[in-house]
């Protein structure tokens, strides 16, 4: 499935994808532009410890999907607040206590969600940001950014068009964080010379996908 079966689709609608079809990354690119939710027939397992819900509790027309490991949970906890505050939907993919867990497990149940349009935009935290934003990154589709200041956060939706956040709960304190999620999730993308490098970067992850 590609971009040209996608493009004409209304804007916000809902598409099913028939079990054993691919969805190529630029096709998932332009059906989160236009917010289409695509919903897979039949679902993949679900990683260890890591849920992957088919839906918002909140039922909001954005839906961010959030993550963290045993150091971001405290964190999580509270960005969910405010998502909720924001009027946002939310999908929280775990972890659900302190106790120690692998965060490359809810990065990737983020960003499975993000990649297959169920997620609007993909929120992820641990200690430091590094390891969830390597993990993200290794799912087609997606383009994570880890943020540290309200700067890094708009450059990385004006000019990269990020569609998931990591952030390290050890070296951010609870309210930059929510300012940096504020920002990022509020900066729109650049278009124009910045669409041309972010469909370069698209490029070289379909030369390995293929």
């Amino acid at each position: 499935m590609t971009e040209l079966d996608i493009k004409d689709l209304p804007y916000g609608s809902e598409f099913r994808i028939p079990p054993g079809f691919l969805v190529t990354p630029l096709a998932r690119q332009i059906a989160m532009e236009r917010r289409i939710i695509m919903l897979k027939e039949q679902l993949a397992a679900s990683p260890s410890k890591a849920a992957i819900p088919t839906s918002a509790p909140g039922g909001g027309e954005k839906k961010v999907a959030i993550g963290a490991d045993h150091g971001g949970y405290t964190l999580k906890e509270n960005l969910k607040t405010v998502l909720g505050e924001l009027g946002y939907g939310v999908i929280d993919c775990g972890t659900n206590s302190a106790e120690s867990v692998d965060y490359p497990d809810f990065a990737f149940a983020v960003a499975q969600l993000v990649a297959d349009g169920r997620a609007w935009r993909g929120i992820i935290i641990d200690g430091a940001g590094i390891g969830s934003c390597m993990t993200a990154n290794k799912v087609p589709g997606v383009r994570a950014s880890m943020c540290y200041d309200q700067a890094t956060a708009a450059n990385s939706r004006e000019h990269n068009n990020a569609n998931v956040l990591t952030l390290g709960a050890g070296l951010l304190g609870t309210n930059l964080s929510k300012q940096i999620m504020k920002t990022w999730l509020e900066t729109s993308f650049g278009g124009e010379r910045h669409a041309r490098r972010v469909d370069k970067i698209m490029e070289i992850e379909r030369r390995f996908t293929k």
